[in-house]
């Protein structure tokens, strides 16, 4: 019992800082920011809320301004059943990538974020 609580605690803890510290959105024109929202509507994130690496994850989906669909593979069953049936596994941060009608399952917060960088990123 003491656990639980000191690991709602600490996640609580981790949420407030991520959110007075969130980084700067990027700024683009808006066509380019329209071609972003595109193509972020081929992206699923999979996460649990307080996840120190799902923080990271989301923390660059700001940073980089790329609104990308959230599922709550906690706290939302279907969602923890489409993680564990389609992606093979109950892990997160996980990305669904759906691209030409193929789907992706992306694991791995220093995977994602390189994707996302490598995708997202202005020059």
């Amino acid at each position: 019992m003491i656990i639980t609580a000191l690991r709602k605690g600490l996640g609580q803890l981790i949420i407030f800082i991520d959110w007075i510290t969130r980084p700067s959105k990027t700024k683009r024109s808006a066509s380019a920011q329209a071609e972003v929202d595109q193509a972020a509507r081929e992206l699923t994130l999979y996460q649990f809320h307080a996840c120190p690496f799902c923080i990271k994850t989301r923390r660059t989906l700001h940073r980089l301004n790329v609104p990308v669909a959230l599922r709550d593979a906690k706290g939302d069953a279907q969602a923890r059943k489409e993680l564990e049936e389609q992606g093979g596994k109950i892990q997160v941060p996980c990305l669904r990538i759906e691209k030409e009608g193929q789907v992706t399952w992306m694991y791995e917060s220093k995977a994602i974020i390189a994707y996302l960088n490598e995708r997202f990123a202005t020059a």
